[in-house]
């Protein structure tokens, strides 16, 4: 996120998309309501009906896979209300020309045409957003889980440039993290071409600046860089990934295409992992290392606004639970590498040294309170927003995009179009959540949300068992009739294991960062007849 949680409340406009904001990110969306009863326009474009909808001044109900159409035409319309802000990109920005000429063919007739929005929908949007003094853009994995993910980024991005609304108090671009520790796990180099503060793994200077911090442990640090998460499968197929160690996640249910990922994970010689609960990834595992929960710990989480927190233990592990940093340094001794931590303090005070964003942060300052960073200095207050002062690469590059359809469209044989995300009651794939009796008496089952068209158009009722078949694999599910999505699309929330909406999804990757298209997919509905 560009700017904080606190601002939210203070924006004039804000602008949602991909996010089902209220269900994935309750404290959030209330923050948004409550921007609401001060007076704020919210504009929430997403193909589905969500919670938020009832609050919204316009409602873009897109086509799924349609958001660089969408965004496209909203910044020609701003473009042709000269609503840019041009002291903004001539001071700050490079490739505006360029840029604004790719826009001349996204008209709102053009947007309406791709994305079902009616034209005069797009200009309002427009104007909304164009005329803002305060505006927010708030996006999920609604606009990051597509083979085009990147580019519709790179388009929340132009938008924001193109209007100068980044820099500034209630602005920005905002992207919700999945997790409450998401961000520090990236900020600590959980990625593969990044050590630790976004620092390249293929620059020699970091290489060697890494290699000096751990030479007294023997470390020897490889140029190359990594495969992300959604490579790993194919590389376990293939045989050039041997062995695998999963902490804290959950791939035979979260990773598209199930089948396969647990046809990869049976193929490696040795699987280890480290989880609080028997997940159905750790069914499949060699080796079980059973770890801690984050109220048996000590450290730092860091939230989805950069806010750098103290996370402290208030019981003990269960039986021979450990804490993921021990079990990491016992493993690391045992392999001839002798971390010298000791205390998990120490892993903060390293980072503070090779990252100058972590600097002025330190346990003291954040006893109380989290200091989000940058924090270069021990009196620096935190960094509220970004880009206050300019942009780390001097300035800010706009980037051409253009449309380009989803990987896999319905067609005759798969007719609908699938999407999945999830549901306030459950979280990610259940392996905590679905422990909960209080949980599933609200939220107990499975279900496909279908339009009521198709619906009747099928000869389908509620609660009805159906069939749902990819051209992956099939499950059973019940029906739940809602006006909730699109006609000719079908919504399945992929938490339970019963009927894994992964089973379904595709295994289409975005070029760039590799996340899977696990908001389109296309699948067949078959009623099921009871003997």
């Amino acid at each position: 996120m560009t700017n904080s949680i606190p601002e939210i409340e203070n924006h004039d406009v804000i602008f949602v998309i991909g996010s089902n904001t209220t269900e994935t990110h309750p404290i959030i969306g209330l923050k948004m309501k409550k921007a609401v009863k001060r007076g704020a326009e919210l504009i929430v474009a997403d193909p589905r009906k969500i919670d938020l909808v009832r609050f919204s001044t316009l409602w873009l109900q897109h086509r799924p896979g349609t958001d660089v159409a969408l965004l496209n035409s909203i910044m020609h319309v701003i473009l042709k209300k000269d609503l840019i802000d041009k002291k903004f990109i001539d001071s700050r920005t490079e490739g505006f020309e360029s840029f604004k000429e790719s826009l001349s063919e996204y008209t709102p007739e053009q947007g309406e045409r791709i994305t079902g929005v009616p034209k005069e929908t797009i200009i309002k949007a427009a104007l909304l957003y164009g005329n803002a003094v305060r505006p927010g853009i708030y996006y999920t994995m609604g606009i990051t889980q597509h083979s085009h993910g990147t580019e519709n980024v790179y388009s929340i991005a132009n938008l924001a440039l193109m209007t100068g609304n980044l820099g500034r108090e209630c602005t920005g671009v905002n992207p919700l993290r999945g997790q409450n520790n998401v961000q520090g796990a990236t900020d600590m180099g959980c990625v593969p071409d990044f050590y630790p503060g976004y620092q390249k793994v293929n620059i020699p200077g970091i290489k060697e600046k890494f290699e000096m911090a751990w030479l007294p442990w023997g470390a020897s640090l490889s140029s190359n860089t990594g495969l992300t998460a959604t490579e790993m499968s194919g590389a376990a197929m293939n045989g050039s990934i041997k062995a695998m160690y999963i902490m804290g996640e959950n791939p035979v249910l979260s990773d598209p295409d199930m089948k396969h990922t647990i046809n990869a994970l049976k193929k490696l010689d040795f699987l280890i992992v480290q989880d609080i609960f028997l997940t159905e990834t750790a069914e499949l595992a060699d080796v079980i290392l059973p770890a801690a929960c984050f109220a048996e710990k000590d450290g730092t989480f860091t939230n989805t606004e950069r806010r750098v927190q103290r996370v402290r233990k208030a019981v003990e592990p269960p039986g021979e639970a450990k804490e993921d940093s021990y079990i990491i340094i016992e493993l690391a001794k045992r392999l001839g590498y002798e971390m010298k931590y000791n205390v998990i303090e120490d892993v903060l005070q390293e980072a503070r040294k090779l990252w100058p964003a972590l600097a002025g942060i330190d346990y003291g300052r954040i006893s109380k309170a989290g200091l989000q960073w940058p924090c270069p200095t021990l009196d620096h207050p935190g960094t509220p927003y970004l880009f206050k002062g300019g942009f780390p690469r001097g300035k800010a590059s706009f980037t051409k995009v253009e449309y380009r359809p989803s990987e896999e469209l319905p067609d005759a044989k798969y007719p609908f179009l699938l999407s999945t995300g999830r549901q306030l009651f459950q979280y990610h794939t259940g392996s905590m959540t679905r422990k909960i009796d209080a949980i599933n008496k609200v939220s107990p089952f499975a279900y496909i949300e279908i339009n009521p068209e198709d619906a009747d158009r099928l000869g389908i009722d509620d609660g009805d068992l159906i069939n749902v078949s990819s051209r992956r694999g099939s499950v059973k599910i019940k029906v739940m009739i809602s006006e909730r999505p699109l006609k000719g699309t079908v919504f399945i929330p992929f938490h339970f294991k019963e009927a894994p909406a992964n089973i379904l999804t595709s295994r289409k990757l975005d070029p760039i960062s590799k996340i899977p298209e696990l908001k389109v997919c296309a699948v067949k509905i078959e009623p099921i007849k009871l003997k």
